[in-house]
């Protein structure tokens, strides 16, 4: 049992089909309250819609009570140092769910704090979201191995947590992105290495068409993250070309489901109205998210 979640890679794979499970069961009507008497700190940096409110809901369902606090309440390393706040946090609640711009924020709470630390999205990975996605795949198509996800759009934190996520339980990673936007060759070898000598190995293509063939999860992401706004106009010329339409689906396999962890920028990597799509899972995915975080609070509060 791992003592935090910062990284997928923190999971084993028992424990990520664990999580898929026990996510399965909180969203066909599992009501537990084993934070009961419990409180779990929000501490965000970055703005948020299903982040915060799943989570808060989630705390809610499970018994407990979230307090969250915003960027402008503590300033993390501004105000005070995130050793200091982790410290304090501990000493009230039962974990701390933080949502930062740098991922190094996180390890320092983690290392300062006594209580299990969740990465609720940073600029390396957005585990959480991973797993929601892979509680989709298994809510559609009834199991998570052999199923091919093709990624079509930047190598950031999403793409890497779900290329970690996919190795774990043997589905097929596949990432079309502009050479200068691909996942970083570490995190490649890093992905390939869980896999083992008999999975299969990460498929990297920069023609969106190649990648998505007969694939049946096709996944797209913004093109350009919070933060990066100042690069938005070079984003949209290195990636014209890589907009996931209903043409681009119909090389899938199909019955393919379109995947977007959201908010989506329409007109950009989806046309408007792409998410209403019969093939879209886009909406189910944001309810997961609720489900799969109860089941991570569950995992790291709960002795099971």
């Amino acid at each position: 049992m791992p003592s935090d979640l910062l990284s997928i890679a923190d999971l084993d794979d028992a424990s990520l089909l664990h999580l898929v499970e026990v996510a399965g069961r909180y969203r066909a009507g599992l009501a537990d309250r084993p934070l009961a008497g419990l409180s779990v700190a929000l501490l965000f940096e970055k703005p948020s819609l299903r982040t915060k409110v799943s989570f808060d809901i989630g705390v809610h369902q499970l018994g407990g009570h979230a307090v969250y606090l915003g960027k402008d309440e503590v300033g993390l390393n501004t105000r005070e140092p995130a050793r200091d706040v982790a410290h304090v946090l501990e000493r009230w609640c039962c974990a701390i769910v933080a949502r930062v711009f740098d991922h190094s924020t996180l390890r320092d709470l983690a290392d300062a704090a006594s209580v299990p630390v969740v990465n609720a999205l940073s600029d390396l990975e957005h585990p959480c979201q991973a797993l929601a996605d892979l509680a989709t795949v298994q809510q559609r198509f009834g199991r998570l191995e052999g199923v091919t996800v093709a990624f079509v759009g930047d190598g950031n934190n999403v793409a890497r947590s779900l290329a970690m996520a996919c190795a774990g339980v043997g589905a097929a990673f596949r990432i079309a992105s502009p050479p200068a936007f691909a996942l970083e060759r570490a995190w490649v070898d890093a992905v390939n290495a869980r896999y083992g000598v008999k999975g299969p190995r990460v498929e990297e293509f920069d023609d969106p068409a190649q990648a998505v063939a007969g694939a049946d999860v096709v996944y797209t992401d913004v093109w350009t993250s919070m933060g990066q706004e100042a690069e938005s106009a070079e984003r949209r010329k290195a990636f014209a070309g890589f907009q996931v339409d209903d043409r681009l689906l119909d090389r899938a396999a199909p019955g393919v489901v379109l995947l977007h962890d959201m908010p989506a920028h329409y007109g950009e990597e989806v046309p408007l109205g792409m998410l209403d799509s019969p093939r879209s899972a886009a909406f189910d995915q944001a309810e997961n998210r609720l489900h799969a975080q109860k089941a991570v609070l569950r995992l790291l509060v709960v002795v099971e």
